[in-house]
């Protein structure tokens, strides 16, 4: 079956002194604004298009690894991921770099990473972003 998740961002005024805010529609859990110094500058208590990615890869290959782990015999205890999206005005998105420390009972560091890279071609997210270099660096705790 199918889903579809939602989300929607209202904008008011342009690029540069504009500002927006993207509410989660379909958790309902929030709307944050955004705004172009946020995209391209420092943060400053907003988010941007690069950190909801960012957030999404790193959720969505958390559990393709966790899946593929559990597939293996070797389930998981702890996966810590880490994704850092790359942006650069006037080029756009340059890169994600995806960081995972795991605890994992019975697997040595080379079955991990071989794992970790198995996560990382075929998760949704990474499968989506397939335009964009993805690397990856993947250890046990």
């Amino acid at each position: 079956m199918a889903t579809t998740r939602t989300a929607h961002t209202a904008w008011e005024g342009n690029l540069v002194d504009g500002k927006g805010e993207t509410t989660l529609d379909s958790s309902g859990i929030g709307t944050f604004p955004v705004s172009w110094p946020s995209r391209a500058e420092q943060a400053n208590g907003k988010t941007s298009p690069e950190e909801l990615i960012a957030a999404a890869h790193s959720a969505c290959f958390s559990m393709a690894l966790s899946h593929g782990l559990t597939g293996a015999g070797t389930p998981p205890t702890k996966l810590d991921t880490k994704a850092d999206v790359t942006f650069q005005p006037g080029t756009g998105i340059t890169g994600i770099h995806l960081t995972v420390v795991g605890e994992v009972a019975g697997l040595d560091e080379a079955g991990f990473v071989k794992a970790a890279e198995d996560a990382k071609a075929n998760c949704p997210v990474s499968q989506a972003l397939a335009g964009t270099t993805i690397t990856l660096s993947a250890s046990l705790a």
